[in-house]
Parts: C-alpha cells; structure tokens; sequence
C-alpha cells in the first residue's frame, strides 16, 4: 500500500471515533487552526480582522471581482497545498477523537446586546473551530462573537453578515467527520494531479465557483464563475491557455446539437436564424435548415454555429485552452447570473465574470493589448484571435476543502457528489491490494520468488 493510501486510511480511522451526522449548505469553509498540523482550539483568530459585513449585492463585474480579490489574495492552490491539506486532516481528526464540535439548535434565536439561551454554547462552538478566541467563553452576543461568525461565513462561502442566518447554522451543524472526509478526498485529488505552476497561473475551483489569476504566489484577480450543473459537471483538468478570442463565434457541440436545438426547431422552425445560427457541413459550406432531419434521435451530421454578436452565448470574449474535454472559459450574454449564489448553470464551460479584465492580465506581456485595445477592438464587432506570446498554465480543480497558507481552512459544498466516490474507490482499491497479498497465489509466488 502506497503512503498516500496509509495516511488517508489513518486519518478516516480516526475521523471515525466519534459517531457521523449528516447535512450540508450552500458553499462552505471549516474552522482555522492556528499551527498547521494542531487542533484548531489553539486558534487565534484576533490576529485577522473580521470580514466586512456584506452591503448591497455589487452590481457591476468590476466591483464583484474587487469584493471577491477583498476577501483574500492566498491563492486556492499552490505548491504548498497538498501538505496544508495533509496537517488540516490530521488536526480536524484529533478533534473528532476528542468529541468534535457542539450542535446549535435549528430553532436558536441570537439577538445583539442581547443574552441569549445559546450564546455560551455557540461560542464554545467558534472556540473550538477557530473563530474565537478561548477566552470568550461566555456573554451575550456582542460584537466580537458578531465578528467571530463573519470569520466562520467567510471560510464557508457564505455572506459574512454576522447574523445567525439558518444557512449559518446548518453549516455549523456539519459534523467534523465530515470536514476530514473532505480533507482527505481534496488530497486525494491533489496527490494525482500533475500541474506546473510557473510564475503566472489561472486556477478555477469548481465547488466554489470561482477563478484566481496567480502571480509570484498572489490572487492578483479573482472572479466569479458559472461552472456546469450537476448533470453536466465541469471536469477537472490542467493544461495552457494559448489565445484570447475576441468577438468568437460559438460551434455548438454536438449533445446540444441533437437535444436542445433539434428540440427548439421542432417547435419553431425559425429558431435558428432568430438565434443568429447557420448549420454547416463537413467543410463549412452551409445546409438549408429545412433538409435536415431534427428528430433528435441520430448524432448530427452537420455543425450548428452561432455568429459573433450581443447575442452570442460565448459573449464578446473566449479563452482557449486546448484540452481532452473541449471546454473553456468564455464572457456570457447572460451576465445577470453572476450575482447568484448558486452558479452551477453551464454544460462544464466556464463562464467568467469581468473576463475582459483576465483577457487583459492573460495578455499583459503583449503591449499592444492593453485593457482598452480589447475593449476597443471588440466594439468593432470583428471576430479575431490573439495567440498568446507565452502560454499561461492553468487548472481546473475540485476541492471542497483546503488550507491557504495563512492556516485558514475553507469548505465548500461536494455539489457534484464526488468526495464519497472517490474515497470509496480508494477503499476498495486498498482492501483490494490488502487481500490480494494473503492470497493463497501470491503467497506461492512469494515463496518462489
């Protein structure tokens, strides 16, 4: 059995003294420990000032990327990751061998200045994870127990307000054996990727619905993102980006091709020139729409293309990264999206907010195209690809849980029910190879060796 396999049947050993509860939020993110490697009680949080308490919903993609660059510029994922994730396991099952963390009660009312019948045992909920310092053990809710929640939201995902929101409690009532199972699939993932950072790099987390461009080791841009729905999941994958495609026209894949198009013309047979759309053949010449068969039942023999226009469902802007998946990053004519929480609303592209703004930081080595080059050269209307003087290394990453290196430790939701899968398979391969070895074969070919 490999290392990697020893430590993480260690770890799940451990995690599972204690009995396993289950339920889960909207995006979420675990308490912060304050030496890697030790229980998280130890924790000082007074050193990190409480997220601000979140205003009106920001209502342009320049101040939802700034709000999202506010929160903090640890990268998700560096070259460190891997072995944060390791001692936040390891510490999180300590914790769970000595009794985890106490639930609040569903129907907990907290009220400001108040003294509540569950204050005491909310704090002794943030101590233990972190978000408190130990000696607050009893009070009202006062500001700093306020701040205390807003540091447990921030690393949740969640709107850092303050208040005991029911998302808020919910996430608080997630059992610690459930924040190891997720350290210890993120690791998994992790240990099995292969990516070269470089100076530059573009990282996407996909259960967090957000993309950071690294440099020198800091998120100098983080964007939201609309990843795939649990039905059409993003993959994860690393690769380059290669160009910047302004003003694209989009080539509709396929699957989409013989279900969603053939049922809209079907319906209305004018769909396709309403849509700004041409069917092709195998050499881009164009079919009448009428002769094609929309029966959706047979894998198209033609192509459907979607013009470059407002109207086009890649926007003004694609980012090519060539890959086994033909997936990318791409602008939206939806762009209203990006102020929901929940954005897992694509068929596995991404689609980034402000992704002019990453156009111009992806090609920041090419003078020539400054931010308003693009922007300019977009208001022509005209479809044009810019190869990139020096790829960037990008990844599509999978991590409901992880630890930035200032010892903060984030959790997200598993949205496409992957962690349990994963760490199942990992199961049964090493009780496989833990079985193979006292069987009565291997045992002859031992000997014989």
């Amino acid at each position: 059995m490999s290392k990697r396999h020893a430590m993480i049947l260690a770890v799940g050993m451990l995690a599972s003294a204690s009995a396993l509860a289950q339920t889960e939020t909207v995006g979420q993110a675990t308490p912060r420990p304050a030496t890697a490697g030790t229980v998280p009680t130890a924790a000082n949080p007074a050193h990190a000032a409480a997220p601000r308490t979140a205003a009106a919903p920001a209502s342009t993609a320049e101040s939802r990327s700034a709000a999202a660059l506010a929160m903090t510029h640890e990268p998700t994922y560096d070259e460190g990751s891997a072995q944060r994730i390791r001692d936040a396991a390891l510490s999180y099952s300590d914790l769970a061998v000595r009794g985890g963390w106490p639930s609040i009660p569903v129907d907990a009312k907290f009220a400001p200045g108040v003294q509540g019948t569950n204050d005491d045992l909310l704090r002794k909920r943030l101590i233990l994870s972190g978000d408190l310092a130990a000696d607050r053990p009893s009070g009202a809710f006062d500001q700093d127990l306020a701040d205390a929640v807003k540091r447990f939201q921030a690393r949740h995902g969640l709107a850092p307000t303050g208040a005991m929101t029911p998302r808020t409690i919910v996430a608080m009532n997630v059992p610690v054996q459930k924040r190891v199972r997720q350290l210890e699939a993120s690791l998994q993932r992790l240990e099995n990727m292969n990516f070269g950072f470089g100076q530059r790099y573009v990282v996407v987390n996909i259960p967090a619905a957000f993309a950071e461009a690294v440099e020198n080791d800091v998120v100098v841009r983080r964007y939201r993102v609309i990843v795939g729905k649990t039905e059409k999941p993003s993959p994860t994958l690393t690769t380059q980006i290669s160009s910047v495609v302004l003003n694209p026209t989009w080539t509709v894949p396929a699957s989409i091709a013989r279900t969603e198009i053939s049922a809209h013309m079907r319906k209305d047979p004018t769909y396709l020139s309403r849509m700004h759309m041409e069917v092709l053949d195998a050499h881009d010449n164009p079919i009448d729409p009428h002769s094609v068969d929309w029966s959706g039942t047979r894998t198209p023999s033609f192509t459907v293309r979607q013009q470059n226009g407002t109207f086009n469902a890649l926007g003004a802007v694609k980012i090519d990264m060539p890959n086994a998946y033909s997936v990318y990053m791409h602008d939206t004519n939806q762009r209203n999206l990006f102020s929901d929480d929940y954005r897992f609303d694509s068929h596995g592209c991404s689609r980034i907010d402000n992704v002019r703004d990453l156009a111009a930081w992806l090609l920041k080595d090419q003078p020539k195209w400054s931010r308003a080059a693009i922007d300019a050269e977009i208001a022509t209307g005209q479809h044009l690809e810019v190869a990139m003087a020096k790829k960037v290394p990008v990844a599509w990453i999978y991590l409901t849980a992880w630890m930035t290196k200032d010892q903060t430790i984030q959790f997200r939701n598993d949205v496409y029910n992957q962690d349990e899968q994963l760490l199942e398979a990992t199961a049964e391969e090493a009780a496989f190879f833990s079985n193979a070895g006292s069987h009565p074969l291997t045992a002859h070919m031992h000997v014989m060796q």
